[in-house]
């Protein structure tokens, strides 16, 4: 009986030995087939970064309000993941919550942003090839610290544009009325706006389901919404706004959208035309978005020379990046000329002053 069961032991480990054996052996070989794959140069618009300091302050405050967790974050470890990805330059960003953390503080919050630039300014000074970045802003809300900080980054820090998030304070979208000086600004210098979202009004779900997952697109679209049907959109058209993750549920929201116009009680302001053609002015990021249902939506919505590379790294995890980038490879295998506009040229023409090559 001994005998038996020590053989029984034998074959069990042997057989996980084998099983790890096979599995680092199909993950570097899935590894390697991606890192040997066509060289893509690839331009990320949607590549986070989070310093120590920054960890620290969402630490301090109780966590991530919409319950992700935050990833820990290095230089060497961007690079890495931007090698693995055939990313050539990412314009990086710092995500939600940002200085939103300090909304009842506007001092801290001009402080953390003030942080996060002069890092971000850095990072790019230092690798200048591999990086640009989008500044941030102290919360919206705070319209005279934001003009400071705009006006701030815009002539010393120089950005590649700014990161502002889907809404702010009680529940003020981008479209407010309170944000419209901020529009003025952004428009008046002709910059790219990048829309990250952030913790919905609304409770988690479940545990198993953190707000990103599920919340944030939906938040994406409030705002966007927002920004159009009140006209924000059309009266501020030197913006150059990019959306993330394909714009949310827009493209399969918009036609449905549209009936605002038709609705003579609610007297908005653009018709079904306009409304569609505002959506149209977008850029859409295909950041965690390239299933076969979300690019088929987005490329019979969008304008596909304003769709760009995203991979959301380090928040989504590197595996998932990579199959999400992959998966979109494939979609656009037989239309080589989409997928490297896509890839590249659509962020080249967007960024002209960094990607000039």
């Amino acid at each position: 009986m001994l005998c038996l069961k020590l053989s029984l032991q034998r074959s069990l480990i042997s057989l996980i030995i084998s099983i790890r054996h096979y599995s680092n052996a199909q993950s570097r070989e899935r590894t390697e087939d991606y890192v040997t794959n066509k060289n893509f140069r690839r331009i990320d618009t949607h590549h986070h970064i989070i310093p120590d300091f920054y960890t620290e302050a969402v630490k301090d405050v109780g966590g991530d309000p919409s319950g992700w967790p935050t990833p820990k974050w290095s230089i060497e470890q961007a690079k890495q993941h931007m090698s693995l990805l055939n990313i050539e330059t990412a314009i990086v960003s710092v995500t939600a919550p940002g200085s939103k953390i300090y909304e009842h503080d506007k001092q801290k919050g001009r402080l953390l942003a003030r942080q996060l630039n002069e890092f971000s300014a850095d990072l790019v000074k230092n690798n200048s090839k591999q990086f640009g970045f989008f500044a941030s802003l102290p919360p919206l809300t705070d319209i005279e610290g934001t003009i400071d900080e705009i006006n701030y980054a815009y002539s010393i820090l120089k950005p590649n544009g700014f990161t502002i998030y889907t809404s702010y304070g009680q529940n003020q979208y981008l479209g407010h009325p309170s944000f419209r000086s901020i529009w003025t600004k952004f428009n008046e210098i002709s910059t790219v706006v990048f829309i990250h979202p952030s913790e919905a009004p609304t409770s988690i779900v479940n545990r198993y389901l953190p707000q990103p997952l599920i919340d944030y697109p939906q938040e994406t679209t409030r705002t966007v919404c927002d920004l159009v049907l009140t006209g924000i959109r059309a009266t501020f058209p030197d913006v150059k706004i990019i959306l993330s993750h394909a714009g949310g549920t827009l493209p399969f929201l918009a036609q449905r959208i549209t009936m605002a116009s038709n609705i003579p009680s609610l007297q908005c302001p653009r018709n079904a035309r306009q409304i569609l053609d505002d959506f149209r002015s977008f850029y859409y990021d295909t950041a965690l978005s390239s299933s076969v249902p979300q690019l088929k939506a987005l490329l019979a919505f969008a304008d596909p020379s304003k769709i760009l590379f995203g991979s959301d790294v380090p928040y989504a995890p590197l595996t998932t990046a990579m199959d999400t980038t992959k998966n979109l490879d494939a979609f656009f295998q037989k239309n080589d000329q989409l997928l490297l506009s896509i890839n590249r040229d659509n962020a080249r023409l967007l960024f002209p002053d960094k990607i000039n090559d």
